[in-house]
């Protein structure tokens, strides 16, 4: 910047909402009730934000008829203001009492960096106006004007702006006594006047704004006239839309559908995966400067880091749908089997993927990872394609087959796991995913009651009677997922080095490697799941997996996974 040019000057939030009341075009505001919607409303794209006095009643669950003290709305808008630089036009309601209370709730609402008030010509205590409208009294005029005089005296910031409420629809005065009000509050000083009204048509609305003339700025909510083109409010000289109330109309509607689900269900299975993240929310707290700390100040404070897919082999029982696909991107529930895979690892901050690719590798989306090759995928077996991806192992990883599907929370317990190597076994009866014949063996069974025991794999193996104990039923099925973490990466990487020495290696799979890490002396954690997942390896299992991802179950005594 050239020395004589002078600095630039934030535009503040006040100034911002004077521009937006004033402007040529049609502007609008968000409704907001706390610091985390005050958030969304920014980062959608809105300029301003409504702090609606029946969403800040309903968060603190009190009604809308002053049941909120001022200073409880007051301290609640610093949250909001805090959380976004948007401007925010407090709705005030009558403004809290006399003359006296406006003059002291504008200092207040200066202080903390609010950027304008609403109040409206009601008696104190107010009623929400569509709460028997019509049968609620105005305020008299000339007191009412001498709130808004009030107010414009007491204010320090000389874009502060006061925009005032008309309700003489709403309590059925007529167009007349609207217009009248409208214009002796504009001559008391009022910035700007909301016209409101309960009908389901604009009708009144467009009439008062075309008698208006545009002697002011214009505000309107179309709460209740929400099937208006919106057009039709920038034609009629309409300078601010407000959205009043849908914010926290979503947030209940959302919370009583989850509440009801986990209630009836007793389990959070089927509602984990349709509800924001808890990264989600960390992310809107503006977590970034924490974790940026956490790195920083704790030394142990780690990612889960990467994940390796093993996704070279075509499917043998699937050639009917893979001929110019590898099986990783058929579409389950109209997304590829790998987008499910690396949008799970995303969620799970397991961002560094790398995927083996073999059978039409060429077919493989390589949006957010990073593919190698098995070139001679037609000759090998899985060790040969993770031997390929051995340079993945420098951070701890997570081992996945391409052809899965599951619940969030198996992977986000597998890479919170401690051990050095840790496995996913599923306990459940045989009657999904049918074609998974990699049978485990464990030291101890699945009991579901007893939670903090550790439980080390035995053996896995593809032949029932070969893998435990003669006799000894096989405790579950390993599912395809691994993590490794720790000095665990160094053991598997000189395993998979000292197993491809052998004249064998091109046949090996993965349960041969966990095998031969558990003959080595190593202990591999079980997490044990009991359903909740699906494998692609045949027809049937690819419907099958359609309908989990949809949310589609098989009732229960029928293959069901259940909630347990």
């Amino acid at each position: 910047m050239n020395a004589r040019e002078p600095a630039m000057v934030p535009v503040s939030r006040s100034a911002r909402l004077r521009q937006m009341l004033v402007s040529n075009e049609l502007e609008f505001l968000m409704e907001a009730h706390n610091g985390l919607s005050a958030r969304i409303a920014r980062e959608a794209g809105f300029k301003a934000i409504w702090g609606s006095g029946l969403s800040i009643s309903a968060q603190f669950g009190v009604r809308d008829n002053n049941e909120a003290s001022w200073t409880q709305v007051v301290d609640n808008l610093e949250f909001m203001a805090d959380a976004s630089d948007l401007p925010i036009l407090l709705d005030g309601d009558t403004g809290y009492g006399n003359f006296n209370n406006v003059r002291r709730l504008v200092r207040k609402l200066e202080q903390r960096g609010i950027a304008g008030v609403c109040i409206e010509d009601k008696q104190f205590p107010k009623t929400n106006s569509f709460i028997k409208g019509e049968a609620q009294p105005l305020a008299d005029m000339d007191e009412f004007c001498g709130k808004i005089k009030a107010g414009k005296d007491s204010q320090t910031d000389e874009n502060f702006s006061i925009v005032a409420r008309v309700e003489a629809l709403i309590a059925g005065w007529g167009m007349d006594e609207a217009l009248k009000r409208a214009e002796a509050y504009r001559l008391a000083g009022a910035d700007a006047i909301l016209i409101h009204s309960k009908l389901s048509k604009s009708d009144e609305i467009l009439t008062f704004a075309r008698e208006w003339a545009g002697r002011g700025p214009l505000v309107i909510v179309p709460t209740k006239y929400y099937s208006t083109p919106t057009d039709v409010f920038r034609k009629a000289g309409i300078s601010v839309v407000i959205w009043a109330n849908h914010l926290v109309r979503a947030s209940a509607s959302a919370m009583q559908a989850v509440a009801k689900t986990i209630h009836d269900t007793e389990t959070l299975v089927d509602v984990e995966d349709r509800i924001a993240s808890v990264n989600e929310i960390f992310r809107l707290q503006d977590a970034d400067e924490y974790a940026e700390a956490e790195d920083r100040y704790l030394s142990t404070s780690r990612g889960a880091g990467s994940a390796i897919v093993l996704a070279a082999s075509r499917g043998s029982g699937l050639d009917a749908v893979t001929e110019d696909k590898p099986k990783v991107m058929l579409p389950v529930a109209g997304k590829p089997l790998l987008r499910w895979l690396v949008d799970a690892f995303k969620k799970e901050q397991v961002n560094d993927i790398t995927v083996v690719g073999g059978y039409r590798a060429d077919a493989i989306d390589t949006a957010g990872i990073k593919l190698v090759r098995n070139e001679r995928y037609a000759q090998t077996n899985e060790l040969a394609s993770l031997a390929c991806a051995a340079d993945a192992l420098k951070n701890d990883t997570v081992i996945a087959y391409g052809d899965l599907v599951f619940r969030s929370y198996i992977l986000r317990d597998l890479v919170e796991s401690e051990a050095d190597f840790s496995v996913v076994i599923d306990s459940s009866p045989a009657t999904e995913n049918r074609s998974v014949r990699d049978f485990a063996w464990c030291n101890s069974a699945d009991d579901r009651g007893l939670f903090g025991n550790k439980v080390l794999l035995s053996r896995v193996s593809s032949d029932v009677g070969t893998g435990g104990t003669p006799g000894e039923a096989p405790h579950g099925r390993w599912i395809g997922l691994m993590n490794v973490r720790g000095a665990g990466r160094e053991k598997l990487a000189k395993k998979l080095a000292q197993l491809q020495t052998r004249a064998d290696f091109d046949t090996l799979d993965m349960p041969a490697l966990l095998n031969a890490l558990i003959e080595d002396g190593e202990k591999i954690e079980v997490q044990y799941v009991h359903g909740h997942w699906r494998g692609v390896n045949d027809l049937e299992d690819f419907r099958s997996a359609g309908d989990f991802a949809q949310g589609v179950y098989t009732p229960a005594g029928e293959g069901a996974e259940g909630n347990a």
